[in-house]
């Protein structure tokens, strides 16, 4: 599937992996020894470590959709910035199951590389869903 544009990768990975939940199709979107910068806790190397990473989303969220709300492109990096949905079903960062509901904002620079991401730099609101998620009081509280 060629992708003129960097953003058109990012748009499909998100809508055919993170939406619709074909992990193994991330393999179309990232080369095999994909750098994640800022690994989730545990996270494996390489595709490997992310395909791990998103199957424990989707068993623990999943419900879980993204919706792209801005891309910035420069050279070979895109900046996304993202709020998803989903509704705490399974275990997530060691949290047990909640059955809550979770709206979580965020932003990820990707670097494309021959039409596939080679670097990712994800950013989320990870201590704003700890509270939707009832295990971190709010700040003040």
């Amino acid at each position: 599937m060629p992708m003129s544009d960097i953003r058109d990768v990012v748009l499909a990975f998100v809508d055919d992996v993170l939406n619709q939940g074909h992990i193994d199709a991330t393999d179309r979107y990232f080369w095999d020894d994909v750098v994640e910068q800022v690994p989730f806790p545990g996270q494996g190397a390489g595709i490997d470590g992310l395909k791990a990473v998103l199957r424990g989303m989707r068993a623990a969220f999943p419900d879980m959709h993204w919706r792209i709300d801005e891309q910035l492109v420069e050279g070979d990096r895109v900046l996304t910035r993202f709020e998803w949905t989903g509704t705490h079903r399974g275990d997530f960062l060691g949290v047990p199951a909640t059955g809550r509901p979770v709206r979580v904002w965020g932003m990820v620079i990707d670097r494309v590389d021959r039409g596939r991401i080679r670097q990712t730099r994800l950013l989320m609101d990870t201590l704003g869903m700890m509270v939707q998620l009832g295990v971190v009081p709010p700040p003040g509280q």
